[in-house]
């Protein structure tokens, strides 16, 4: 059989990695085993913090949601319970918004749930 040399596809493939860790410091954007090295590790960050992004998010609307609550006389769990008996169903992304942005509004959520 005849020898195959992989020189232009090779090539293409050292071009799409140098391309990707444009930017990088060093010689991970300028070597292509360095910068092979730091996108495959910046892909997989990539795709564990997409998942982690949405746990960080619930944490943060969850501890708004605390704060205001605290403010209204009650906490979040009590909050939560008491909407859930009034069946209130407002999500805790929108919930956390209202607490920021509408303080008026979340006391009148948080009147309704304790009214039941």
């Amino acid at each position: 059989m005849t020898r195959v040399k992989g020189g232009p596809s090779a090539r293409r493939r050292h071009k799409k990695v140098l391309k990707l860790t444009k930017g990088m410091y060093g010689t991970r954007h300028k070597l292509f085993r360095r910068a092979n090295e730091a996108m495959l590790k910046s892909l997989w960050h990539a795709y564990r913090d997409r998942r982690t992004r949405k746990r960080d998010l619930r944490r943060l609307w969850i501890a708004r949601i605390n704060a205001a609550a605290r403010q209204n006389g009650t906490t979040y769990s009590r909050l939560i319970h008491s909407m859930k008996v009034a069946d209130i169903r407002i999500n805790r992304k929108m919930l956390a918004d209202l607490a920021v942005r509408d303080p008026k509004a979340f006391k009148a959520v948080v009147k309704a749930a304790n009214a039941k």
